[in-house]
């Protein structure tokens, strides 16, 4: 499966350890689509049901209904073969404020 750059998609995170995010739960992905298209491998941020509105590494929004995060502070790389079905993609602005967030934390700067 390629998947595209801010597609929403579930992904099987176990196994885990330490503080990592686990189960199977919706991703975000950030790769660029030539990385998702040459690699086997896509980097992700998973999607939360907790939230946590002052934390400055937490973007919120709604996904499958429910209010959610995307979780940049716990952005991973993980195998193409984790991911399952599309369950929806960002809106521009939030793929927007999510390239502000990932730039500002991850960055020189």
């Amino acid at each position: 499966m390629t998947s595209k750059r801010y597609d929403i998609l579930l992904a099987n995170l176990d196994p885990t350890q330490g503080g990592e995010m686990a189960k199977t739960r919706p991703v975000v992905v950030v790769s660029p689509d030539a990385m998702n298209t040459a690699l086997e491998t896509v980097v992700v941020c998973p999607l939360t049901t907790k939230l946590h509105p002052r934390w400055r590494s937490r973007i919120q929004l709604t996904c499958a209904g429910k209010p959610a995060e995307i979780a940049v502070d716990q952005i991973r790389t993980i195998s193409r073969q984790r991911l399952g079905r599309r369950l929806d993609t960002l809106k521009p602005a939030t793929a927007a404020e999510l390239r502000r967030l990932v730039s500002e934390l991850y960055g020189d700067g």
